[in-house]
């Protein structure tokens, strides 16, 4: 039995048979194999889309949650304001400017914004009395202690103004980073067909990921291109809301494209690309500043820790030879 299977083997003819049945099965699965394949690239884009779009779907809850337009003024605020008539006294354009840039609309936020001007300061100054006159803290004439307590009133007065430009400066902050993106997903928007609301109603939408500040501020334009009579008052209410100069320069050149009939999409290309060149400048400006402010740092931190490795050996060394 052993001999016809070595000899079966050994058969040139079966040996060929085997091998060519080898050979169809691999070429059989060799083109079978791709279709049972599953396509793993598909499989994974799908992946990246599904968490794309529950990370927006998340932005978007987290917006329409956290960020309200506009808030109900506290019941005890309205009634303090109205009986001292704050607005009359501490209530200016600058102040409701401000409160625009830092992102509080309506009455509620100027109701707050006047309660704290006249509460802060009052707070600040009998706190300073309580600390330099009954606890008697600071050892200094009666003169002194008074005019101390004059400044403390003075910078509760400016607390709520430097809370405002502190807002307002975060805010613009984050605006102009995510500017340039904007506009260039406006400008897809707009050469694809789109109207200009429905491209700054589908910026808004992208946009919310990256700053939820600018989608916000582009909702809220959006509205008003389609409730306000002139459709100029929504481009300048962008600008003063959110004041930087490439957010001015874009609502101008909007401005005077809805006048003179002039393409969008070329102003809003050209804009684009000086707001990325601007990105890249402030980039520059920076990087550029960075060895000034390193000297100091080296000075104080560097530079004893280099001369004692140097110097300890050799002081160790003459110290041995003594």
């Amino acid at each position: 039995m052993i001999q016809d299977i070595s000899q079966k083997l050994l058969d040139p003819r079966f040996v060929a048979t085997i091998l060519a049945g080898v050979a169809a099965a691999a070429t059989v699965f060799a083109l079978v194999q791709p279709l049972l394949e599953p396509d793993r690239l598909a499989k994974r884009m799908k992946l990246v889309s599904d968490e794309r779009e529950a990370i927006r779907r998340r932005e978007r809850e987290r917006l329409a949650t956290k960020v309200t337009l506009r808030t109900e003024p506290k019941a005890y605020m309205r009634r303090v304001v109205e009986q001292f008539d704050l607005n009359r006294w501490l209530g200016t354009d600058t102040a409701k400017r401000k409160l625009l840039m830092a992102g509080y609309r309506g009455a509620g936020a100027e109701t707050a914004f006047l309660f704290f001007r006249m509460v802060t300061p009052i707070a600040a100054f009998l706190g300073a009395v309580v600390y330099l006159f009954v606890l008697e803290v600071l050892d200094q004439p009666t003169e002194v202690r008074a005019g101390l307590c004059i400044l403390a009133a003075f910078l509760g007065i400016k607390a709520p103004e430097l809370f405002l430009m502190n807002k307002a400066k975060k805010r613009q902050a984050e605006v102009r980073r995510a500017w340039p993106d904007a506009l260039d997903l406006s400008l897809i928007c707009v050469e694809s067909g789109m109207s200009v609301e429905g491209a700054f109603k589908r910026v808004s939408l992208e946009i919310t990921m990256q700053s939820i500040v600018l989608a916000e501020e582009l909702a809220l334009m959006t509205a008003e291109l389609s409730f306000l009579p002139d459709r100029r008052l929504a481009y300048e209410n962008l600008s003063n809301r959110i004041g930087i100069e490439p957010v001015k320069a874009c609502s101008t050149a909007l401005i005077q494209a809805e006048r003179y009939g002039t393409p969008i999409g070329a102003a809003l290309r050209v804009l684009a690309q000086e707001s990325r060149d601007h990105r890249m400048t402030e980039a520059e400006k920076k990087a550029a500043a960075l060895p000034p402010k390193l000297t100091v740092p080296m000075i104080l931190f560097f530079l004893p820790v280099l001369f004692v490795v140097i110097l300890t050996p050799a002081i160790i060394q003459v110290m041995r030879s003594m």
